[in-house]
């Protein structure tokens, strides 16, 4: 498997793992140093650093959306990046955007949060 199709796997996985609200799953997928930054507050969103913090950030956030759901309309990779366009619903609306993945030696240690509007 090439570096391009295991980056896209491992975010696909990450996605499912989302999808479940499975937040130890999501966080296996991830270095121990991984980055996170949201897309709120506009315009430059919060930054997360290190498992600890993005997990803590991933339980709240399921815990106020019981109802989140990432669809993906696109997906690619080139090099260690992975880019993600998707639909999140939380049941009575949606937001579309991007997510940019960076992986390294098979973890996800960066993922960039974008949104439209």
């Amino acid at each position: 498997m090439s570096e391009i199709e295991s980056a896209v796997r491992i975010v696909l996985e990450f996605n499912d793992a989302f999808n479940r609200h499975d937040v130890e799953a999501m966080m296996r997928l991830t270095s121990a140093d991984t980055v996170f930054e949201n897309t709120s507050p506009a315009p430059d969103g919060t930054r997360y650093v290190g498992r600890e913090a993005v997990t803590q950030f991933w339980r709240e956030f399921f815990r106020e959306a019981p109802n989140a759901q990432i669809e993906i309309e696109e997906i690619f990779g080139l090099g260690e990046r992975c880019v993600m366009r998707w639909k999140y619903g939380w049941g009575t609306g949606h937001v579309r955007g991007v997510d940019i993945f960076k992986l390294k030696d098979g973890r996800i240690v960066e993922k960039l949060s974008y949104v439209k509007g």
